[in-house]
């Protein structure tokens, strides 16, 4: 009985249960910034500091990213459908952890120089991919709200928002170019997110075989 409780808990938690869920994603979401903000503090973040907070902000974007992309195929498998609510925040975490991934970059690394930033958005390819990922994921950030989805409508607003299949393929690109020998990391990205997308065809497809199947059989 017990069991079964947790299990309808699970479907269909209450109000109460989601806000909660929400503050605890929330506080953990936020865990990697307040941890790499005290190593820095404490000049714990080893030789190269500005490296570390770049490499850093640059992988948790990423994770950011795959678990957001990850939160449908969960809800198709689980019938868990409450975990779209906490899509919007994962995604906006994301973007916080890019933010801070291309400030470090503008301010730490360069200084503002923004001649040499333009060079190395056109000369070096690695830098050209995650540029063109977060300028991607600002329109995504700013329509993520619910006003910004009634002034787009519905439909407008999925269309913009599937530039997130492109900007996952992007970070992993850009993180591949950038390590260049030692490829382990983003090739398990690279096949979480294959996973991710590979899940989403499939089922696109078998939907389309299904409308193909139902139009025959009324014909």
């Amino acid at each position: 009985m017990a069991a079964h409780s947790r299990s309808a808990g699970l479907r269909a938690p209450g109000p109460r249960q989601i806000l909660t869920l929400k503050i605890v994603l929330f506080a953990v979401s936020l865990l990697p910034f307040l941890w790499n903000l005290r190593a820095l503090l404490q000049d714990a973040l080893g030789a190269n500091p500005i490296e570390a907070i770049t490499h850093a902000s640059g992988d948790w974007t990423l994770r950011f990213l795959l678990i957001t992309l990850a939160i449908t195929p969960l809800r198709k498998l689980t019938g868990w459908h409450w975990l779209v609510r906490l899509r919007r925040m994962l995604g906006l975490f994301a973007f916080f952890y890019v933010s801070l991934h291309f400030i470090t970059y503008l301010w730490l690394d360069q200084f503002f120089d923004w001649n040499g930033i333009a060079h190395d958005i056109v000369k070096r390819p690695f830098i050209t991919a995650g540029f063109a990922a977060f300028v991607l994921m600002i329109p995504l950030a700013a329509t993520s709200f619910n006003a910004a989805i009634r002034a787009l409508g519905g439909r407008r607003w999925q269309a913009l928002h599937r530039s997130i299949y492109a900007i996952g393929i992007l970070g992993v690109i850009h993180y591949w170019w950038l390590v260049k020998r030692d490829i382990t990391e983003p090739l398990i990205y690279a096949a979480i997110l294959a996973l991710l997308l590979g899940l989403r065809m499939w089922w696109r497809e078998q939907e389309r075989r299904r409308q193909l199947q139902r139009v025959a059989v009324a014909n």
